[in-house]
C-alpha cells in the first residue's frame, strides 16, 4: 500500500466518524431538540462488564487485545486470544444493584475463535407498595403491605470471530435474555456485531460496532382494563465507530494506547467517549477516560495488574465511574489466559 493510499484511509475514518457524531444536524436547518430519551427497555445491556473498558471511559470498539472482555464490547477483538482466556467480573452498579459476567473464549485456529457468556443483574429484594382508595375521597395513597419483590435479568450468549486477512477481523454474539420482575417476565433475543480494521500506518485501527439488535417485546399481554394490548419495549440499540493507536511501540517497557469512539443510540443524544492506558512492562496499567454528553456519567479512571505463573498468565482489574449525583460506582474483573 502506498503512503497516499494509507493518508487516504486516515482521512475516510476521520470523516465517517465526524459523520457519525453529528447524525442529527441538518444542513441549514435547526434541528429540534429532540432526544428520544426512555424509548427502549433492557437497560441492562448498556452496562459494560469489562473493568479495562469502563476505565477507558467506555471507548471499546476499536480496543484490541483486550481478552475475553471483548464479548462485551467489540467482538471482532476476540481474534487477538492466542489460545483460551477466562473471565470473571462483579460491578457494585447504582441502588445497590448486584451485576456479575463470565466469559469463557477459545482460538481455534483457521476455524475461528468461540466464546460464550452469561451477565446476570439481581436488583434485591423490594417493599410491595400498592395504592388504596381513600375512604370519603376520590383518589388513592401508597400502602407499604409489608411483602416483597425482586426484579433480575439474564443474558446468554455465543460469540464467533474471525480473522479475514491479516488486518481485518469480523465477529457477532447472539444472546438469549430476560427481564423478569415479580411474577411477570419476558423473553428476547438480541445480537451484537462489529468489525476491527488495521490501517497499516502504525498501528492505527478502525471499529465500528452495532450493538443489541432484536425484536420489540412486551413484559405484559392483554389489559382488560384498557381494552388494550401493552406498548412494544424496544431494544436498546447502539451504533459505534472507533479509532485507537498505541504509542511508544519497540519499548519493553512503555506502551500508551489512546482511543475515541463516537455513540449513536437509539435512545438518546449521541455521545463521544475517550479514553487512555498507559503499560510498565506489561504487568502494572493505568487508565482513565473520559464520557461526553451524558446525563450524570463524566469521567472513568482505573488500573490492573498481570502476573504471570507458568503458562497461565492471571490479571485483575479495577474501574470506578464518577455518576454525578448518583454517586459512583465500582467495578472488578479477574480474568486468565492460557
Amino acid at each position: 500500500m502506498t503512503k497516499y493510499k494509507k493518508y487516504i484511509m486516515i482521512i475516510t475514518a476521520m470523516a465517517i466518524f465526524s459523520t457519525i457524531s453529528g447524525l442529527y444536524a441538518q444542513s441549514g436547518i435547526e434541528p429540534y431538540e429532540i432526544e428520544r430519551v426512555g424509548l427502549s427497555g433492557w437497560q441492562f445491556l448498556k452496562i459494560n462488564g469489562s473493568s479495562r473498558q469502563t476505565a477507558m471511559g467506555g471507548a471499546f470498539a476499536a480496543v484490541s487485545n483486550s481478552g475475553a472482555e471483548a464479548i462485551f464490547g467489540n467482538p471482532a477483538a476476540l481474534t487477538g486470544i492466542k489460545n483460551m482466556d477466562v473471565l470473571l467480573g462483579k460491578v457494585n452498579w447504582i441502588a445497590d444493584i448486584g451485576y456479575q459476567s463470565v466469559a469463557i473464549v477459545k482460538n481455534f485456529g483457521s476455524i475461528g475463535t468461540f466464546g460464550i457468556s452469561v451477565v446476570s443483574v439481581d436488583m434485591g429484594d423490594m417493599a410491595e407498595t400498592i395504592n388504596s382508595p381513600i375512604s370519603g375521597e376520590n383518589r388513592t395513597e401508597a400502602v407499604i403491605t409489608g411483602n416483597t419483590f425482586t426484579a433480575g435479568d439474564i443474558a446468554a450468549g455465543l460469540s464467533y470471530a474471525k480473522k479475514v486477512t491479516d488486518r481485518l477481523s469480523i465477529g457477532g454474539s447472539v444472546r438469549w435474555i430476560r427481564e423478569k420482575i415479580a411474577d411477570v417476565s419476558m423473553d428476547n433475543v438480541s445480537v451484537d456485531f462489529g468489525t476491527l480494521y488495521y490501517t497499516g500506518f502504525r498501528s492505527l485501527r478502525l471499529a465500528m460496532v452495532a450493538r443489541n439488535f432484536g425484536p420489540d417485546d412486551h413484559l405484559v399481554g392483554w389489559s382488560e382494563e384498557y381494552q388494550s394490548e401493552a406498548v412494544d419495549i424496544r431494544m436498546p440499540i447502539d451504533f459505534r465507530v472507533g479509532l485507537a493507536m498505541d504509542f511508544f511501540e519497540g519499548s519493553d517497557m512503555n506502551l500508551l494506547t489512546a482511543t475515541v469512539e463516537g455513540v449513536h443510540p437509539n435512545d438518546g443524544p449521541e455521545k463521544v467517549n475517550v479514553g487512555v492506558e498507559y503499560s510498565m512492562a506489561g504487568m502494572v496499567y493505568l487508565r482513565a477516560g473520559y464520557r461526553f454528553n451524558y446525563d450524570e456519567e463524566s469521567f472513568t479512571l482505573g488500573g490492573g495488574f498481570n502476573y504471570k505463573v507458568g503458562n497461565v498468565s492471571a490479571r485483575i482489574n479495577y474501574a470506578y465511574v464518577d455518576f454525578g449525583l448518583l454517586k459512583r460506582v465500582h467495578m472488578f474483573s479477574l480474568g486468565f489466559s492460557m
